[in-house]
């Protein structure tokens, strides 16, 4: 089929979004031959792009690189008649079915059921060094599940001081010999309980009141330290580490909806549990967008199985 006629049919789903989610709704609804299209966004395949070895998604008992599972996924995707756009959505109109999508260019996509799969991105320090070192191994990371396996035997720090922060902190003592708790207050906002665990943990070191100025590579191109700095006292020092972990929080991948569907109060979609169904009739949600709180590729990969059952029986009932 031509990219033209795409922009002239209704379709049954699109699915906006092309990590484990989005993909895996595209597996789901290509073999209930419900003909999806895949508007794959510009951070195309996901988090698991920049990520190296993935060794707990199951069936790859030696692991699998993150770009070789998301080209998996995809294949198997196209295997069943997912058709693919590149491209991100810009805006959609969700008050009248089929719902209208509109894309970069001007083009717009109709359909009668809408799957949102398009993530939450973590939040970053935003300096240059920093985004050298989250690929390909450097040492920079913001999954502590995810990656923490790969830093046995070595001192590593984590920014941030909330539930996330000393969960990732408390998981990475598991491997690390020492974990540094960088928080730019001088008192915690995670939950007492989690601050007990962490306060208690002998591994577990805090550094108060400061900021990381800059992430430090050595000439191998992988971290060595980080330059710190006392908010209070202006002060700076170097801390050596193997490894950096960001806890700051996620941004769901939600500006296009402006205001057309329920998030809560972090700006995640909300979803009628156990469903995937949101606060629109016909639009289903799944992955980390409508999750802040597991954010892992298995976990994603069956919210998109849920949605497009959901969508299927939900067009199933209209039919009939």
């Amino acid at each position: 089929m031509s990219e033209d006629a795409i922009f002239e049919e209704i379709h049954n789903v699109v699915i906006a979004g092309s990590g484990p989610a989005g993909l895996t709704a595209a597996i789901y609804a290509g073999r209930a031959d419900l003909k999806p299209v895949l508007v794959a966004g510009f951070d195309e395949g996901g988090q698991l792009v920049d990520t190296t070895d993935v060794e707990n998604y199951p069936a790859f008992p030696e692991g699998i690189m993150g770009p070789d599972l998301i080209e998996a996924m995809r294949k198997q995707a196209e295997r069943f008649g997912t058709r693919f756009m590149k491209g991100d959505i810009q805006s959609v109109d969700l008050s009248v079915r089929p719902f209208t999508l509109s894309l970069e260019g001007g083009k717009t996509i109709r359909t009668k059921t809408l799957i949102i799969s398009t993530g939450a991105s973590a939040r970053w320090l935003g300096q240059e060094n920093e985004t050298k070192l989250r690929k390909g191994g450097g040492g920079v990371s913001a999954c502590a599940t995810c990656d923490g396996f790969f830093y046995k035997g070595k001192e590593l720090a984590v920014i941030g001081g909330g539930d996330t922060a000393m969960e990732e902190a408390t998981f990475l003592t598991k491997f690390a010999t020492k974990v540094s708790v960088i928080h730019r207050r001088d008192q915690l906002r995670a939950s007492k309980i989690m601050q007990e665990r962490a306060f208690q943990n002998e591994k577990i070191e805090f550094i108060w009141d400061s900021v990381v100025d800059e992430v430090l590579s050595g000439d191998d191109d992988k971290i060595r330290a980080l330059a710190v700095r006392n908010v209070k006292t202006d002060e700076t020092s170097e801390l050596a580490v193997g490894g950096l972990f960001l806890a700051i929080g996620h941004i769901p991948n939600t500006k296009f909806l402006a205001g057309q569907i329920e998030l809560d109060e972090t700006g995640f979609i909300k979803v009628a549990e156990p469903t995937t169904a949101t606060s629109v009739e016909g639009v289903f949600a799944c992955g980390d967008v409508m999750d802040p709180l597991y954010k892992q590729a298995i976990t994603a990969a069956g919210t998109g199985c849920r949605a497009a059952i959901d969508a299927e029986k939900f067009l199933e009932a209209e039919a009939g």
